[in-house]
């Protein structure tokens, strides 16, 4: 059960105002600033923002106030005039007519008051005289509850708690790009989180094989019909189209935000990280919007167990083919992950990039009022043959799970050197025409002007929460998953196979206004996409 995060402790923290708070943003950088470390170049000292000695802050103990109780602090502001005195810190407490308070000064880095220069000037200055504008929000009441799924929301929690206890994240090494299994309490994989700042071509992308790719090859570099870091929206926005249309083959995903020590960080909030946590065990009562490192934004993909890569599956079923019934459940599935690609236009489906979940029949002999040695209670066969199931068998299952869905909605169809076909084209399921299964299940939606639409507006409210979200690269996208839908309906209306399907023409559907001054109605217009890429098969 999830503990409810109530505005409580928000007042807590505000009607308490007997304590000092530090936080990044009341540290205020006025003048240049010199490391503390011997050795270090005029160029570091340059390129680095702020730098506070990471040995343990020496507070000199403070006299006891006028009526003997001793003196709580209230702020920290720098004394002197930034050059000679730059390393001292007043500690002034709260306004009780007592002026001796003021002549206490709190020396961090340096016990016997000594000083190297221009060291760090007035560097550090902590103001907290207003403690509600100190007090985040976002800190305390992260974006991690998700009101209209609670089971997800506790899955996210319990990651919380995890790694709260020691229990971190842990990176996938196959791949480009920075991922990790998240684990619950009980040392248990239950999710995958890509954060964005470590995709392919993120700046913290702790593979170096995208970094190598950018330096030799530049005139390749990236992807040119999607937004760069943007995967983890990508991520979200494929779970969203697939719950829309009940295709149930993405592991639901959401963004979150999270923080871990196993997460690739710079050097420099790795030191802040520290510096705090110096402070916290020097000074107990000082309080901090963050302890700890940053929080990372990210998708937050549910786990799945016994699936494995479909190359794997695929493999053995041109070996051993699967029975007539299992053979069309396994059709119906692939016919849904057709769909799900071809409406997000996803530009990296290879044959790992999505799983199969296959058990097959089994034969369970089961007793009922069977003692544990396997030994029947009565002795009487007409009570053995009344109280007996005698071969149950276990229905075989099979299912696909759509995963890696980071690089889909294009603002445009590729037309550079690419053309970044759908991999599973080639399979012999994809010759077959769709279904009526699947043509009952998602026809009447997408034939629905309005519920393509609201998939559009759904989706707008997902990808305008990045902070390098733009209105007219978004509305690209929907124009080209508007001609995606549109050639899919047209497909299925026909009777058409995936393969057939894949061979259509690049449409993009764009909406324009129908009255300039009117903010409602709207037309669409229909275009085809001539220029094709060098490379036509890759």
């Amino acid at each position: 059960m999830v503990v409810p995060r109530t505005p409580q402790r928000m007042e807590k923290l505000k009607e308490d105002l007997n304590i000092f708070i530090l936080d990044d943003s009341n540290i205020h950088q006025t003048t240049a600033v010199s490391t503390f470390a011997e050795g270090v170049t005029d160029l570091e000292r340059r390129s680095s923002p702020v730098r506070i000695p990471l040995t343990p802050p020496l507070i000199r103990p403070l006299e006891n106030g006028g009526d003997g109780s001793p003196i709580m602090l209230n702020r920290i502001v720098p004394i002197g005039n930034g050059t000679d005195q730059a390393s001292q810190l007043k500690i002034i407490g709260p306004s009780n007519g007592t002026d001796r308070m003021n002549q206490h000064v709190a020396t961090v880095g340096n016990p016997h008051g000594e000083h190297r220069g221009n060291c760090c000037g007035t560097a550090l200055r902590i103001d907290s005289i207003n403690i509600e504008s100190l007090i985040s929000d976002d800190e305390y009441f992260p974006n991690n509850d998700i009101p209209d799924d609670p089971h997800f929301s506790d899955l996210v929690y319990s990651a919380e708690i995890a790694i709260d206890a020691g229990i971190y994240p842990e990176r996938i090494y196959q791949g480009s790009s920075g991922s990790y299994f998240v684990k619950n309490p009980a040392n248990k994989v239950v999710a995958v989180f890509k954060p964005k700042d470590e995709e392919p071509y993120g700046r913290l992308n702790p593979k170096w094989t995208k970094w190598m790719h950018k330096l030799c090859c530049p005139c390749c570099f990236g992807r040119a019909c999607l937004i760069p870091n943007q995967g983890y929206l990508s991520e979200a926005g494929a779970s969203l189209v697939d719950q829309k249309l009940n295709l149930n083959i993405v592991p639901k995903t959401r963004v979150v935000r999270l923080v871990s020590e196993t997460f690739n960080y710079p050097r420099i909030d790795r030191q802040k990280a520290r510096i705090k946590k110096t402070i916290k065990e020097r000074i107990p009562a000082a309080r901090f919007n963050r302890m700890s490192l940053p929080p990372k934004t990210g998708s937050f993909q549910l786990f799945v167990d016994s699936f494995k890569d479909a190359d794997y599956w695929l493999r053995r079923f041109e070996q051993e083919p699967l029975p007539t019934r299992l053979s069309q459940k396994f059709q119906l599935q692939f016919e849904r992950l057709v769909v799900l690609d071809y409406i997000i236009r996803n530009t990296d489906r290879g044959n790992d990039n999505w799983l199969i979940k296959y058990e097959q029949p089994t034969i369970v002999s089961h007793v009922n009022g069977s003692t544990p040695n396997g030994i029947p209670r009565s002795s009487s066969r007409l009570e053995m043959t009344e109280n007996t199931d005698w071969n149950l068998v276990q229905l075989p299952e099979i299912r696909i799970a759509a995963i890696d869905n980071g690089l889909a909605f294009p603002f445009k169809h590729p037309d550079s050197w690419r053309a970044y076909p759908y991999h599973w084209a080639w399979l012999p399921q994809a010759k077959v025409p769709f279904s009526q299964d699947i043509k009952d299940l998602i026809l009447p939606s997408l034939s629905d002007l309005n519920f393509v639409e609201e998939l559009c507006n759904e989706l707008y409210e997902l990808f305008r929460q990045d902070k390098g979200f733009d209105r007219g690269l978004f509305e690209r996208q929907m124009s080209v998953m508007r001609g995606q839908i549109l050639n899919l309906t047209q497909a299925l209306k026909d009777g058409k196979s995936p393969v057939q399907l894949v061979q259509m023409p690049a449409v993009i559907v764009e909406r324009s206004k129908v009255n300039p001054g009117s903010a409602r109605f709207f037309s669409f217009q229909q275009r085809f996409q001539n220029k094709s890429p060098f490379f036509s098969w890759c």
